[in-house]
């Protein structure tokens, strides 16, 4: 991307991407309402879908020029804060629209498996057979999962055995203080990544410099206003995506968490190939920072999020997961702890994670 070419020859998906949206915002309940068939669902589930994935690229596209202006941690912080506020920006509209209680549970359980199973097996695959060995900051990584375990099993387990409000909900007092400690130590932790202890979230000195360039001379500002700007129409799509998806579900006999796994698929997409470039680059402190940091935000903020919705729309957010998928989270938060407790990586362990995200995706059907 170089300023020396127009700008819409660089800005094309926001054509297309507007003119979904507008289309879905003037004639959406339409269609919807008119659907009979599961071809035809399929079919406007695929045009959101490929609408909503074309914004999310866009999106991170223009928040990875700014990540490498600023440098870490900043930069990981900019790319973080781009998909998290995707995912919260979706998943309000979903909440919004469609009234599922159990979205954003299905979508945070499956942005946790797909991250920590799926994403980090295969950077630490692809990385392994390439390079090895790859190397990272021990000490970031333990600073991630010390939030992420406890923030996990509080939002994701602890509502299965409170005895203050019905199965796998948190009652009002309760949801309000969730937030306001989770909003807490969330804030903590960016403090620190910002302050005292940057140097914990930085590449090795032996891999420095190999993380691939952005080119570009166009402005910060005409950066974050674009990235902005393919934010926007997110939130348009997202809303009907919530009647595609119920029809689609009902239509297939599919279960309810597939809409979970969708959403989190459109979201964690573009950020996935950053992170899985990066390892192939040998740039695993980047990818580290990238997939355990998203993770981090989705539970950080949010599950806050949903519960602020709940608590001021009167909805019910049901968290508590299953006992199947309590069992499978457990695992793959010990798995992550065996892995990011070395410093160094190899092929092997990204096979151990792909194994946990094979038997997520089955569980998903069982």
């Amino acid at each position: 991307m170089s300023s020396s070419r127009p700008l819409w020859r660089d800005e094309w998906p926001l054509l297309i991407v507007w003119a979904s949206a507008l289309a879905w915002l003037l004639q959406g309940k339409a269609w919807i309402d008119g659907l009979s068939s599961l071809l035809g669902a399929a079919g406007f589930l695929i045009w959101v879908c490929l609408a909503i994935l074309l914004s999310a690229f866009a999106v991170v596209r223009h928040a990875d020029v700014l990540a490498e202006r600023f440098g870490e941690p900043y930069g990981t912080m900019i790319l973080t804060f781009a998909v998290i506020s995707l995912e919260v920006f979706m998943i309000s509209a979903l909440m919004l629209e469609g009234g599922q209680p159990t979205l954003a549970r299905d979508t945070m359980y499956s942005v946790i498996m797909i991250v920590l199973a799926g994403l980090v097996g295969i950077c630490l695959l692809l990385g392994g057979i390439k390079f090895h060995e790859q190397s990272f900051n021990l000490r970031g990584a333990s600073s991630y999962l010390s939030m992420i375990i406890p923030l996990a099993a509080i939002g994701l387990v602890l509502p299965d055995f409170t005895r203050s409000s019905p199965y796998q909900v948190f009652s009002p007092p309760h949801a309000m203080a969730l937030v306001i400690l989770s909003v807490a130590i969330y804030s903590v932790f960016l403090l620190m990544q910002t302050s005292r202890y940057r140097g914990f979230f930085t590449v090795p000195a032996e891999t420095e410099g190999l993380h691939p360039h952005v080119e570009s001379s166009r402005s910060n500002f005409l950066h974050a206003a674009l990235l902005v700007i393919y934010m926007i129409p997110v939130v348009l799509l997202a809303k009907k995506l919530a009647g595609v998806l119920d029809f689609t579900t009902e239509a297939s006999g599919l279960p309810v968490a597939f809409g979970g796994l969708i959403v989190a698929t459109l979201i964690l997409a573009p950020e996935g190939l950053s992170a899985i470039q990066s390892a192939l680059n040998n740039q695993l402190q980047r990818s580290v920072n990238i997939l355990l940091g998203s993770v981090l935000a989705t539970i950080g903020l949010t599950i806050p999020a949903a519960l602020a919705i709940g608590l001021f729309t009167g909805q019910e957010v049901t968290l508590g997961l299953a006992p199947a998928e309590v069992t499978m989270l457990l695992i793959i938060l010990a798995v992550s702890m065996l892995t990011f407790g070395q410093g160094r990586t190899n092929m092997l362990q990204g096979a151990v994670h792909l194994l946990v995200f094979g038997v997520y995706l089955f569980l998903i059907f069982d």
